[in-house]
């Protein structure tokens, strides 16, 4: 099944349109739609050899604050295996002893490093999450995965006035100028999803430790990230939640920091992680990622994983 969802139109100032990506989703057979199953939260997607690999969180409930890290190999990205169990909950009552979830990878010093999130409280009634990001690191993409001692890499700010006092979540890294950026979301304490906002956070090896930049927030919302290097610049995909000016677009940013928008989004995928090949080349030649896995949603279903792909055309209209 393929279902055309929109385009995303060129919108830079001063230009002319430049052409339009049509979005399409089609089935990830082997980790969609299945009956009492949830997976969702899938990562950024790499290949190793002629296998394509992607992480996601897996549980019984919709969110993802009961769940273990999986993930699942493809040699086309359409048809999936899933493999496994990952990573497991952290030990009770630690800081990930309620869920691991939201993971993504990234490719380092010959190694695989694992960033995912972590909550310490059981979900129900009344939750209120108190997520950080943890890393585990692997000499194979199969694991065995071995969780870095200085965890959590990153934890909320204990100024309750900075974006990130509340919680911290949803790791997506790319090396840039020899070192590792690690892009996340921050919630304020007393704010609430649509004023979760991104911020970045800097090391000179890659599992840390991680510097915030002074001047988070990077973006002024965003409840999902998804970056890449494009060119010499980064490029982010700001989702469906958010404040209305800046929902449903790519923002770029020339030095990574000061980002501005570029592109509508006219139907944005939910959560998405994209196969970067130059993610972590530091090559300077990235450029817009062709498809990816998001977050399905179908009646009667809990969250699956879905591929969508980015269909350009060599002319276009921008529709406002």
């Amino acid at each position: 099944m393929v279902l055309s969802f929109g385009f995303i139109s060129y919108v830079s100032a001063g230009d002319p349109p430049i052409g339009s990506v049509k979005v399409e989703y089609s089935d990830a057979t082997g980790i969609g739609a299945e009956k009492g199953v949830m997976r969702r939260d899938p990562s950024d997607v790499i290949k190793v050899g002629e296998l394509y690999y992607v992480w996601y969180s897996k549980g019984k409930i919709s969110p993802g604050y009961d769940a273990t890290v999986w993930y699942a190999t493809s040699t086309d990205g359409h048809q999936w295996t899933e493999k496994g169990m990952a990573l497991d909950k952290g030990q009770p009552g630690s800081w990930e002893g309620a869920s691991v979830f939201t993971p993504n990878i990234m490719i380092a010093e010959g190694r695989y490093w694992l960033f995912y999130t972590g909550t310490s409280k059981e979900f129900g009634k009344g939750f209120n999450p108190d997520s950080k990001i943890g890393i585990a690191v692997a000499d194979s993409p199969d694991g065995p995965w071995k969780r870095l001692s200085s965890n959590p890499a990153i934890t909320n700010s204990k100024d309750p006035t900075d974006f990130d006092s509340h919680l911290i979540d949803d790791a997506c890294l790319i090396v840039r100028d020899g070192k590792y950026w690690l892009y996340y979301k921050g919630r304020q304490l007393g704010k609430g999803p649509r004023q979760t906002k991104m911020g970045v956070a800097i090391a000179e090896k890659p599992g840390g430790p991680y510097v915030k930049y002074q001047n988070n927030p990077v973006i002024q919302g965003n409840h999902e990230v998804a970056v890449w290097p494009q060119g010499t610049g980064v490029a982010a995909l700001i989702g469906s939640t958010g404040p209305k000016e800046i929902i449903k677009s790519i923002h770029y940013s020339e030095d990574g920091l000061n980002f501005r928008k570029t592109h509508d989004v006219h139907v944005v995928p939910r959560a998405g992680g994209t196969y970067r090949p130059e993610a972590f080349t530091d090559s300077n030649t990235g450029e817009q990622p062709q498809w990816g896995v998001h977050i399905g949603i179908r009646a009667g279903f809990l969250p699956f994983i879905e591929r969508f792909d980015l269909i350009t055309s060599a002319t276009g209209h921008v529709d406002h």
